[in-house]
């Protein structure tokens, strides 16, 4: 298989092209799966194919075994689910987090102190500083295994603002162009922490960082281990460019991936209160913190589940 794009269907002039107005394809469950009621909880959509609202759960109780299955049916239709008036402490937020597999520890955000977990990483926003996440990403995508899920609490909120956004992958990539598919069903990119990273570490830091995460290769379309979906695997944050095409080529056709992720079709946007929940796919979606509430305060707990190597 050729990499040069001019050999695909299609010319690349084809990624500069305005989107136009008109039907998309939204599909919240995978072919052959149907929708089926849930029986432990009920629940509050926020939009037809992305984001949920779970009522009915006390997250700082254990989970019974059929319950556990039950949530993680919705959390893999719906993609990210919310929980609201959830009072519960660190350890707790970490308990239910385990629940779904062994937990990551982040490279770069160190415990806010020495009796803070190091699986929690805590997004403190103070008076003299915005927010630095509003840029679409999926998290650590720059390690060989990625992120499976995320569990973030938030602990204190501005009065007004501070909201987040998901955006559904498995969406952005059904709606593509099928000659964008089959140019990019087979091809590469390179993730890398650096870019987003790098100005947080001393240059004898950042060598021995690259020495530790090198930069990896993942499939620009991955496939969903659980569904079988697939989703687009491209993010601004740390995919850099893609294997085998010209850097002119590789950047115009990621630029262009890239913007999926703006259409609002494929997006759900979470309003926060104290005590807010949202426990996120990582695989089969992307999501942007609103920097808006400065110079408020914005406090935030997450931890993340180790995930798998993308095919």
């Amino acid at each position: 298989m050729s990499n040069n794009l001019s050999s695909y269907p299609r010319p690349l002039q084809f990624l500069n092209r305005e989107v136009k107005e008109g039907p998309r394809l939204l599909k919240r469950l995978p072919d052959g799966v149907e929708e089926k009621p849930y029986t432990f909880f009920s629940i509050k959509p926020l939009t037809p194919i992305i984001g949920a609202e779970i009522e009915g759960l006390d997250l700082s109780k254990p989970l019974a075994k059929e319950v556990q299955e039950e949530l993680n049916r919705a959390f893999l239709e719906w993609k990210v689910l919310f929980f609201r008036n959830q009072a519960i402490t660190s350890e707790q937020h970490l308990a239910f987090a385990k629940l779904w597999g062994d937990l990551e520890v982040h490279p770069f955000y160190k415990p806010a102190s020495q009796e803070q977990a190091k699986e929690i990483v805590q997004f403190s926003r103070n008076q003299k500083q915005g927010g630095s996440e509003n840029v679409w990403h999926a998290d650590v995508t720059f390690r060989e295994n990625p992120a499976k899920a995320s569990v973030l609490r938030l602990v204190e909120v501005p009065p007004v603002g501070g909201d987040t956004l998901w955006a559904d992958m498995a969406a952005a990539y059904d709606n593509l162009p099928e000659s964008i598919k089959k140019q990019i069903e087979h091809l590469k990119a390179i993730h890398d922490f650096t870019p987003s990273f790098a100005h947080l570490l001393q240059p004898d830091e950042l060598e021995a960082f690259q020495r530790e995460f090198p930069a990896v290769e993942h499939p620009i379309v991955r496939t969903h281990p659980e569904t079988g979906r697939k989703t687009l695997f491209v993010n601004s944050s740390f995919t850099t460019h893609v294997v085998g095409l010209e850097h002119s080529e590789g950047e115009q056709l990621l630029q262009y991936l890239f913007r999926q992720v703006h259409v609002p079709e494929y997006q759900v946007r979470f309003r926060w209160e104290v005590n807010s929940i949202a426990f996120w796919d990582n695989r089969a979606t992307q999501h942007y913190a609103v920097s808006d509430y400065y110079p408020h305060i914005r406090k935030a707990e997450r931890a993340a589940i180790i995930g798998d190597r993308p095919f």
